[in-house]
């Protein structure tokens, strides 16, 4: 069943946590995986003339940090869209590249290319790859039309809305039918697409389908009959 239950879910017969960061979690195998980090979002923008912040790639490994404090796993892998294109991991300022590698120290960390990183990424450790299969799963940055048991991607950035009582909320989610798992985006500057948008429409079984929205304090699994467009 898909439904969880503080955030526990089950993909192809493997359990798994969804946690409040926007990683994944799967206990059995020490398995941590997060997807579409966007290192270097702030400076790809600097670089055509459009200004924000500088602080992306620091919030972005400051929740990978925590992630990995708590969870201690012994295989990382990033769903692609790791780095915000393909000069990011260039670009990415000294103190940024030292904290990662603290963070790879001891692990297996794959890097699984994207659409905004299709080369492997220069200057940082771990192995590139397009897609790996571990632990029964299929791990890849987009989702195949085929519906595949087993597969977890990233690429869509879903995003779920509720409406209750009159007041609107929307926040990132986990979207999966038991069989397959699409993962929120994990980057700081990084935007959501609604999962009732069509991009998502032939993915899922929307009889099984919840989506696993993250809020300030635990995960909230909702039924698409429960969820609004926009």
């Amino acid at each position: 069943m898909p439904l969880g239950i503080n955030g526990r879910i089950r993909i192809a017969g493997r359990e798994a946590l969804c946690d409040r960061s926007g990683a994944l979690w799967f206990a059995d195998h020490s398995l941590l995986v997060v997807s579409d980090l966007h290192l270097e979002k702030g400076s790809a923008f600097a670089r055509r003339g459009s200004f924000l912040p500088p602080y992306d790639t620091a919030t972005t490994l400051l929740r990978l940090a925590v992630a990995i404090e708590q969870y201690q796993p012994k295989v990382v892998v990033s769903l692609g869209d790791s780095f915000h294109d393909g000069w990011g991991s260039e670009r990415m300022p000294d103190p940024f590249r030292a904290q990662l590698a603290d963070l790879q120290k001891g692990r297996d960390w794959y890097w699984i290319t994207g659409n905004h990183d299709p080369d492997a990424p220069k200057g940082v450790c771990g192995e590139s790859v397009t897609e790996i299969a571990l632990a029964g799963l299929i791990f890849r940055h987009e989702p195949t039309l085929v519906s595949i048991a087993g597969e977890i991607a990233g690429h869509l950035h879903p995003g779920a809305r509720i409406v209750q009582r009159g007041r609107s909320v929307r926040r990132r989610c986990f979207a999966g039918d038991g069989r397959r798992l699409v993962m929120p985006a994990f980057g700081a500057f990084t935007g959501t697409l609604n999962v009732l948008d069509r991009a998502y429409r032939n993915l899922f079984d929307w009889s099984s389908f919840r989506a696993h929205m993250m809020g300030d304090a635990r995960i909230y699994t909702i039924a698409p009959t429960n969820l609004h467009p926009g």
